[in-house]
């Protein structure tokens, strides 16, 4: 099915080609003004360029040839020579009932197939959701129909949340309550199957030790051992970690469920950890990851690029901006920023 702006491209490169115009300067556009018109070409200008014309005397010329076409309820000219058209209630009416016989593709032309991923939900271990992740669930859910209605071969990841700090805090909280003391242990376990938490205690755990860590520096930098430790691949950390995955893994779900939104993939920020090192390596050898305060970090502001930044002394400098790329912390773990390239590299490959 032919779609209206193709179709009126096609009415004004004929009308253009009546006045001695290269039809291929009479692109249609929806219009930037949408108060005004429906649909504009400025092809004119060009076109009146070419031909040392008046644009506008050209564009009223054209508006004159397009007048008659009974998908137009109005063609005017405005400015040096835009020309704004208007449908017709007709055309439109008929419009709305092709795109509804239309049972395969709802008006949509076929194209090219392409393979599409998107990026959308981002729940998070022991967080519950809010509206944010409504909007996001929504709005990729949506995209990924569509996208597989033209034809494309589309995938949809909810990018789990489970490799940060949070899991750090949780690790270091269970250990202080003593819900997982099997799992604190040195060396390879073995570790107990059965889970040592449920979502009740994530709910509960989570926000007092994210409380806990802003007040009591010493718990926030055990905090974040454990999560160095985590991401090193302490087996015990491992697989208390594994447990907080699958619990919070089973609710989210349910609750996507509820809204009708699925995903083909639940990979999670952990998933890449296996591409780190490599990454990481190539960041170096290209000289792009350097130190700062024991941590390293990616410089992405180019030369210039500052803002004004007020220090805890009061004083005020030019900082780069954008800031600096964390990758790795002076603790020695991954983060955000870091996850989110190697997903990017995964993605790729």
């Amino acid at each position: 099915m032919t779609d209206l702006k193709t179709s009126l491209s096609e009415a004004v490169g004929s009308a253009f080609a009546a006045e001695g115009v290269d039809k291929a300067l009479a692109r249609v556009t929806a219009s930037d003004r949408p108060d005004l018109a429906d649909f504009q070409s400025n092809g004119a200008l060009a076109a009146a360029k070419a031909l040392k014309a008046n644009p506008r005397e050209l564009a009223a010329k054209v508006a004159e040839r397009l007048a008659a076409d009974p998908r137009l309820s109005s063609v005017e000219v405005a400015g040096p020579g835009f020309i704004n058209m208007k449908l017709s209630n007709a055309a439109l009416a008929q419009r709305a009932a092709e795109v509804a016989a239309d049972e395969e593709l709802a008006g949509a032309s076929r194209v090219e197939p392409r393979k599409v991923v998107i990026d959308y939900g981002g729940p998070n271990v022991a967080k519950p959701m809010h509206v944010g992740h409504l909007r996001s669930a929504i709005i990729g859910e949506s995209l990924k129909r569509l996208f597989r209605l033209r034809g494309d071969e589309v995938v949809g990841d909810a990018h789990f949340g489970d490799w940060g700090f949070q899991m750090g805090l949780l690790i270091t909280a269970c250990g202080d309550e003593g819900l997982a003391d099997a799992f604190m242990a040195e060396g390879d376990g073995p570790f107990p199957a059965q889970t040592p938490v449920t979502l009740a205690d994530l709910d509960r755990l989570y926000p007092l030790a994210a409380g806990k860590a802003k007040e009591d520096p010493a718990f926030r930098d055990r905090a974040r051992k454990a999560t160095a430790e985590l991401q090193g691949g302490r087996p015990g950390y491992r697989a208390l970690w594994s447990h907080f995955v699958a619990v919070s893994r089973e609710a989210l779900k349910r609750e996507y469920d509820d809204l009708s939104v699925d995903f083909d993939l639940w990979n999670g920020e952990s998933d890449a950890d296996p591409l780190m090192d490599e990454m990481i390596a190539d960041l170096k050898a290209k000289g792009l990851l350097v130190e700062d305060d024991g941590a390293q970090v990616v410089h992405v502001a180019r030369e210039g690029e500052t803002r004004k930044k007020k220090l805890a002394d009061g004083s005020v400098i030019e900082a780069p901006s954008p800031p600096p790329l964390l990758v790795i912390s002076s603790e020695g773990s991954a983060m955000y920023g870091t996850t989110d390239l190697a997903t990017i590299l995964d993605r790729k490959k």
